[in-house]
């Protein structure tokens, strides 16, 4: 059987992939060996998201007297009885782990899928047992895995992957999470606000150490405020099970902490291993992401294409559904190219971390005459009518072309409102306009005013 396109693997990129093309009257085959949807609805952004708000009511609700929603703190159930309703209700919007329904969507749109491990055998050519499939063009949407880092008998312990927190009912008394970048920050604090002791050890010497260093201290603050203990740039010489059914990891420096489960957050690796992509003759970078030209094609082909985690390129979902606009495109016969300079990235804790483009040190590194400067969100009239944590801009601009370069934030909803630096970044908007713009009052998105007019006057 010969194909239009055949796409191995259904992440967001290969689904959202395959609609487009049947839309446009191409004949698609999809290979899926788990779930249609990907990580995403199942095992990560939905069920995170989902545990995560049920974690802020709670604690939410623990706070009504600091904003006058009543005069006396409020009775809360039990910790146990609390997690099992959040439990609850993250199954129903993950449908239990059912991609019935996104099945049943592909195959409306005349779609066909087929389930099972497809492994390429020659160009041209993908194996699924033992019946072989053809194709015109080929798209690789494998996904990613949990990459499990070589600690000293952590192989031989029944520890949690992010995947696995995210489906589990159980709720620790203690708990330990391995890497403070975007997941293990969002599960520490689901985990801490159900009265879980937390502590996160994180290799480097601040959490989500890609982000602007002030970004990453003021999240530290709040963590630690919240009970939660970080042990940063610490190493994990061993860790090993006690008689007592507890886990203890030793450190570097002799430190010891006891812990009833640990969390691997280290980091997802992309799933290039044994789908016979060497038949392909494709280029992989040193972390094992097939590597792809502006257009999204592997490099150096003309009819195999790569998107969404496997690409390694700012490996999020919205990611991967640009990528997916893209690829259709190629195949569609229009040339568009990927611009990711303006790909926002968050980190969906209480209050939330957002940003888009360079920080201040990566734009000096990069050689670009750069100005950043700051504003604290505490200050807008809508943190003080919310009674709400405050938090801190920062927006980087190149001083020759007076636009932004930059922008990070930490401080309420600005996972919403880092969408105006979006919009500024990928339309290159100057800095003369940025400055008139009129924000409703009170809003968040006000903290922009300031550090607009400051950048350009630092130009003139």
């Amino acid at each position: 059987m010969k194909t239009d396109v055949l796409i191995l693997g259904t992440g967001s990129a290969g689904e959202m992939l395959a609609s487009l093309l049947a839309q446009a009257g191409k004949s698609v085959l999809i290979i899926e060996k788990h779930l249609i949807g990907g990580e995403c609805p199942f095992y990560s952004c939905m069920p995170s998201k989902a545990m995560l708000a049920s974690a802020a009511a709670r604690y939410d609700a623990s706070r009504t007297v600091n904003v006058g929603a009543t005069s006396i703190p409020l009775h809360l159930d039990d910790r146990q009885s609390a997690y099992a309703a959040a439990v609850t209700r993250r199954e129903i919007i993950c449908d239990n782990h059912s991609d019935v329904a996104n099945e049943e969507n592909l195959v409306e749109q005349g779609i066909k899928v087929v389930r099972g491990t497809g492994v390429i055998t020659e160009p041209g050519s993908v194996r699924v047992g033992a019946e072989v499939f053809n194709y015109e063009h080929l798209v690789i949407a494998t996904g990613s895995a949990p990459t499990i880092p070589p600690i000293p008998g952590l192989a031989d312990l029944d520890v949690w992957t992010t995947d696995i927190a995210l489906t589990s009912t159980e709720l620790p008394d203690r708990l330990i999470v391995i890497g403070g970048g975007a997941a293990g920050c969002e599960l520490a604090q689901i985990y801490s606000r159900f009265g879980t002791k937390v502590t996160i050890v994180e290799a480097g010497e601040r959490l989500v150490g890609t982000e602007e260093e002030a970004i990453s201290l003021a999240l530290a603050e709040i963590f630690e405020l919240e009970g939660i203990e970080l042990l940063l740039g610490t190493a994990i010489s061993s860790v090993a099970k006690s008689s007592a059914g507890e886990v203890t990891v030793v450190f570097d420096d002799g430190r010891k902490v006891d812990a009833d489960k640990i969390i691997v957050a280290a980091g997802r690796k992309p799933r290039t291993e044994s789908i016979g992509i060497e038949h392909l003759g494709i280029e992989l970078n040193d972390k094992g992401a097939i590597v792809t030209d502006e257009h999204c094609r592997a490099r150096g082909t003309k009819n195999i294409w790569a998107g969404g985690d496997v690409a390694g390129i700012a490996p999020l979902v919205h990611t991967a559904n640009y990528q997916a606009r893209i690829i259709a495109a190629g195949i569609l016969g229009e040339q568009r190219s990927a611009d990711y300079n303006s790909i926002p990235r968050s980190v969906y804790t209480d209050p939330p971390v957002a940003s888009v483009g360079l920080s201040y040190a990566d734009a000096l590194a990069n050689g670009i005459d750069a100005v950043t400067v700051h504003a604290d969100v505490g200050n807008t009239a809508r943190n003080t009518v919310d009674g709400g944590p405050g938090g801190l801009l920062t927006l980087t601009a190149n001083r020759a072309t007076k636009t932004l370069i930059g922008a990070a934030a930490i401080g309420p909803h600005c996972d919403e409102w880092i969408t105006e630096a979006v919009l500024a970044i990928r339309a290159q908007v100057p800095l003369a306009i940025l400055v008139d713009l009129v924000h409703a009052f009170p809003t968040y998105a006000e903290s922009y005013e300031g550090p607009y007019r400051e950048l350009l006057a630092a130009f003139s």
